[in-house]
């Protein structure tokens, strides 16, 4: 999995500028979490919420690109985020991950970067092409495909596409911003959008309008069939292969009947399979124009030559289609719904309850609820399963899958053997009823908010993390600012906000429940050299290891 946050080292540790209202010991104080209750000023406004103010320059292009600039003075780096509003959700089943198919080929190269002959590149895809027309032909063939003519087109494709490298300079994309000094060159596909991402010296800064108008503009989607071997293999090493990826999956599908969150980005095995260029490229040129795309570019550079470039590289670009609108609502769950698993690795379960969108007034509330009950030592589930009945190696809980629809509030837990899912599934029932019937304490409350402190200062000592932050409250909510006022909202619940979300959402009839069970007799397809500890594939899906 690629984080989609990082840190950037130049950018540590970094004060002075706007910066200045928070000194540098209190700065330390609040990072580290060890501020004691009531230092922090009580009220709606927090300090870091404060930085609402900062010098963000906003600007939309006539074609609708959408560009947020913030000027850092400090190391000599900029931090870019291309932010494209289209993700899994989009999708139709039988098209499923295309959005994630394109975060792999949008770094192939273009056709003036990566390219020796075009001409004749282009004369082979039309033949491997063809061949692969054929092979899905073949594929459907009933009652069972010819499994040697699926290999004598398979073959053909493989030959097709090793002419093909002749007329390709492997990698130059990359190598390019590697030369010119770039860190973290990466991308991510979720639920709902995909990111590119990369940092440069300032100096370089330039470079990187050249290089993404050009990829935006002129992508030649090379290498395809190779690059779905390795999607492929991605599918299989996180999900098929992976106990954790496997619940994941299954628990997602059980309670997402017919909304889209119900399939992972990655995609079903068989579309990723049958996907075809045409089909490809067609959703890019479709989807991802100017006016769906938001840039965030933080760091040390001068914003009146950003404004230049953007408009001479990105200006004459011209409009796309809006995505594709998300129609589908999941109908109302009447009863609690359960799968299981059988596999030989460690026991995991999986709780989630449906929840509404972030934009829902509960929002802020269910994001407290989930650090009273695991953030910290404290915490409530933490304590009792960890610490006190020591039950379990780990517990999480979040809301998932995104944001901008209806999804869920998951509590994931590794039982310690000999505990069995079912043992710690009790239990945390009774935690959250006993929540229902006993607020969280004022304490309580003041270390989730001592924490929002801390996690947001945090954020703010990175230009890539305040780039995510800057690109992602935009598309989300049309307003870079929103990013840190949800701080104060939820700095602003109370007690009875608290019980009133366990009260209204936290119900036997709206429940998934998913548990991983040991079974010593899985054969090894089913994993057997997988065992240990679980982990949940998370919603995104990245473009390198």
């Amino acid at each position: 999995m690629i984080p989609v946050q990082r840190e950037a080292p130049q950018a540590r540790g970094m004060i002075g500028g706007w910066w200045g209202r928070l000194a540098p010991p209190l700065l330390l104080l609040l990072v580290s979490g060890v501020i004691p209750p009531g230092v922090l000023p009580p009220g709606p406004k927090s300090l870091v919420a404060q930085e609402v103010h900062l010098p963000v320059d906003e600007f939309t292009l006539d074609n609708g690109m959408h560009f947020l600039l913030l000027p850092r003075p400090g190391a000599p780096t900029v931090s870019f985020v291309v932010h494209v509003p289209v993700g899994s959700v989009n999708e139709a089943l039988g098209h499923t991950g295309i959005a994630h198919f394109l975060e792999h080929l949008l770094f192939k190269g273009t056709t003036t970067i990566g390219t020796r002959n075009l001409e004749a590149e282009l004369q082979l895809f039309e033949q491997m092409d063809a061949a692969h027309d054929s092979l899905v032909q073949a594929r459907g063939r009933l009652p069972e495909p010819d499994d040697e003519r699926l290999s004598q087109l398979e073959a053909r494709i493989r030959a097709l596409e090793d002419s093909a490298r002749v007329h390709v300079v492997g990698g130059e994309f990359d190598e390019i911003l590697s030369r010119a000094g770039a860190r973290g060159l990466n991308a991510t596909t979720n639920y709902e959008a995909t990111e590119y991402f990369v940092e440069l010296p300032s100096n370089r800064a330039q470079l990187w309008f050249v290089m993404e108008a050009d990829r935006m503009r002129n992508p030649v989607f090379r290498e395809f069939y190779a690059e779905r071997d390795v999607i492929a293999e991605e599918r299989r090493s996180r999900i098929d292969t992976s106990p954790g990826g496997r619940l994941w999956e299954a628990h997602m599908a059980a309670a997402f009947q017919v909304h889209p969150y119900g399939v992972a980005p990655i995609g079903h095995m068989s579309d990723i399979q049958n996907l075809s260029r045409r089909e490809v490229e067609g959703y890019y040129r479709r989807y991802y124009g100017p006016n769906n795309t938001i840039v965030a570019m933080v760091g040390d550079f001068d914003a009146d030559s950003a404004r230049v470039w953007a408009r001479d590289y990105f200006g004459p670009m011209e409009r796309g289609n809006p995505p594709p609108p998300v129609l589908a609502r999941e109908p109302e769950q009447r009863g609690e719904r359960r799968v299981e698993l059988r596999w030989d690795a460690e026991p995991q379960l999986l709780l989630g309850w449906k929840i509404p969108s972030t934009y829902h007034p509960d929002a802020p509330a269910l994001s407290v609820l989930s650090s009273l009950l695991v953030a910290g030592q404290d915490a409530r589930l933490h304590r009792r399963l960890i610490r006190e009945e020591r039950l379990a190696t780990s517990v999480t809980a979040s809301t998932t899958p995104a944001g901008r629809y209806p999804g869920l509030f998951t509590i994931q837990v590794t039982p310690r053997s000999p505990h069995t899912p079912e043992e710690v599934e009790a239990v945390i029932y009774e935690e959250l009823d006993r929540l229902r019937h006993e607020p969280p304490s004022a304490d309580e409350l003041e270390r989730v908010r001592r924490r929002l402190e801390a996690a947001g200062v945090r954020r703010l000592t990175s230009s890539l993390n305040l780039a995510f932050q800057l690109s992602r409250s935009h598309a989300l909510w049309g307003d870079w600012r929103r990013t840190f006022e949800s701080q104060d909202r939820m700095r602003a619940v109370e007690a009875r906000d608290v019980t009133g979300v366990i009260e209204r959402y936290f119900t036997p009839e709206s429940r998934t429940v998913g548990i991983l069970r040991r079974d010593a007799d899985a054969d090894d397809s089913n994993g057997r050299a997988l065992s240990g500890h679980p982990e949940s594939a998370p919603p995104e899906e990245g473009h390198r290891p």
